[in-house]
């Protein structure tokens, strides 16, 4: 019988392995932590010294693959027939560096660099966007999988050409989030926890700095990058987003972290009466459907207040969001009432159906569901089996 363990796995990133972790990271620990042989690839790297270095990490069983271009990255967006040309030899130098058989390919990559045509026709392929697919490419990535999970309905329906299996599985959360206690500190003043990249095009920041600068009495904690050398996730810091960062900087009621592990990041929110998500979905790379972070916050079992997200809408003990889809101007409003209702939003029977509802979503459940669902694929008679 097919398990996910003993296999040698291959997890295709469009983010490297650094301080911030998202999807990506917590599968590939996950599948290490199983017993599985993971290697993580990142994406090229311009600086790398070496064509290619696999270097190991404090995860039993899991190894970053860094590897460098010895071809322009540019040529992609002028011809990706040639781009894959020379890819195709650049998988291949990969491929050569790893002892043994690659049992499953398993793809975030919506950049689509690496065709899943390149890997063993005999390893099972899976493809997992968890964001929407913003261009052709991401679409195209899929091709040559056998299975395709994700986050939302809304990105599943467009790979619904392929005719191939396609399955809804919610973003996971770790264990290092859930603590014992299910009450919420009575501790004034209200602190309201916002953790992510900050250096995102898609955070509304006008909406942001309304909330924070309307609400001087409430403490606002943020996690997450808001400098260029902390980021490993993405992002930039143009004129207007270094005017952004300044002015939150000087605001007396809100506190940048910066990047802090997930264990700390957890600890954290344990202090939070509130968390808050403010994207603008018109820019967002998830267009509003669902975001990583929202397991994580319900976890805590605080309240969290949030721009429109459809895997939510029929979910009001879960997340309180603004209706509309094309704006937020609501959002500050909904902000103060929560607020001024914090006690009746954190209930503890409130704060217990968030939490259980979170932990379901553990990423350890989540690859059993995802184990059910390759041992029922047709095409799992081609892997090995443990």
């Amino acid at each position: 019988m097919f398990e996910l363990r003993n296999k040698t796995i291959i997890v295709l990133s469009p983010q490297a392995w650094g301080k911030m972790f998202i999807s990506k990271h917590h599968y590939a620990v996950e599948l290490a932590k199983l017993g599985n042989t993971v290697y993580f690839l990142n994406p090229p790297e311009k600086e790398l010294t070496g064509r290619l270095l696999i270097e190991s990490t404090t995860v039993a069983g899991l190894s970053i693959i860094r590897h460098r271009l010895n071809f322009s990255y540019n040529i992609k967006f002028r011809s990706i027939r040639l781009f894959h040309f020379f890819m195709r030899y650049q998988v291949n130098k990969i491929l050569e560096a790893i002892p043994g058989d690659i049992d499953i390919i398993w793809s975030f990559d919506s950049g689509y660099l690496y065709p899943l045509s390149f890997f063993p026709e005999h390893a099972i392929k899976i493809y997992h966007p968890v964001d929407e697919p913003s261009s052709a490419f991401a679409i195209k990535a899929a091709k040559g999988a056998d299975i395709i999970f994700s986050v939302t309905t809304e990105i599943l329906e467009k790979f619904e050409p392929f005719k191939i299996p396609l399955h809804f599985v919610n973003h996971g959360v770790i264990e290092d989030f859930f603590y014992a206690e299910d009450t919420i500190s009575a501790k004034s003043p209200i602190r309201v926890g916002f953790s992510g990249n900050l250096l995102r095009p898609d955070i509304d920041t006008d909406t942001l700095l309304k909330i924070f600068r309307d609400n001087p009495s409430v403490i606002f904690e943020c996690w997450g990058s808001y400098r260029m050398e902390d980021t490993n996730i993405g992002g930039n810091i143009d004129n207007e987003k270094a005017r952004f960062i300044e002015s939150i900087q000087k605001l007396p009621n809100v506190i940048l972290h910066g990047v802090l592990s997930s264990q700390a990041l957890a600890a954290a929110y344990r202090q939070m009466h509130a968390f808050l998500i403010c994207y603008d979905i018109n820019k967002d790379q998830s267009k509003g459907t669902n975001y990583h972070k929202i397991m994580e916050y319900l976890a805590s079992g605080s309240v969290v207040i949030s721009n429109n997200v459809t895997t939510y809408k029929s979910r009001p003990e879960l997340i309180q969001m603004t209706t509309e889809r094309g704006s937020n101007a609501h959002l500050p409003d909904l902000f103060k009432n929560v607020i001024n209702n914090i006690e009746w939003h954190n209930s503890i029977e409130s704060r217990r159906t968030r939490i259980s509802f979170a932990k379901e979503n553990l990423y350890t459940k989540q690859v059993s569901r995802i184990e059910v669902l390759l041992r029922n694929l047709k095409t799992v008679s081609h892997s090995t089996t443990a």
